[in-house]
């Protein structure tokens, strides 16, 4: 395993490196928004953040505030989080484009994520997230889309070197 020196927090600013592990679920009502291609998926200023050691956060959006029509069942992947349970995929519908697999849900996650069952996390590496009006920068690798803003600092898992933290 490779020697991490985590960044240095300026004001306002969390280091990844001080989130728990196991991973925290913390509310919020910051406004979160999602679009595809221009139109307007989902917005809210009820949504919940996953903080994990290493990790920017995942935003989870009650499915209330998530246009119905945008969304339909996939069978894109699976995965088995550890800490939550196993996700549901979700294929996005903008206006004239689909991105199979851009969104996931916990339908039935462990007791420690009972707030976020059926809530959607959505993929900023294919869509256009924002926290508050800024625009959300993918975690790298392609694995774990957390969102990054000029709020959290790193290094953050999944730049190269990262697998064994």
């Amino acid at each position: 395993m490779s020697k991490v020196t985590p960044q240095v927090p300026g004001p306002g600013q969390e280091s990844v490196w001080d989130y728990p592990r196991p991973p925290r679920l913390e509310h919020s009502n910051r406004l979160i928004t999602v679009r595809f291609g221009g139109t307007l998926i989902a917005e809210t200023r009820d949504a919940w953040r996953v903080l994990e050691t290493s990790h920017p956060p995942t935003w989870y959006i009650p499915r209330d505030d998530v246009a119905a029509e945008a969304l339909s069942p996939s069978a894109a992947r699976s995965t088995h989080c550890e800490w939550k349970g196993a996700a549901t995929y979700w294929t996005v519908h903008g206006a004239n484009s689909v991105s199979d697999g851009a969104a996931w849900s916990y339908e039935e996650p462990t007791a420690s994520f009972l707030p976020i069952t059926g809530h959607l996390a959505f993929s900023p590496s294919r869509l256009e997230c924002e926290v508050d009006g800024e625009r959300v920068t993918p975690q790298e690798g392609g694995f774990y889309e957390g969102w990054i803003t000029s709020e959290v600092v790193g290094p953050f898992k999944g730049i190269p070197g990262s697998w064994g933290w």
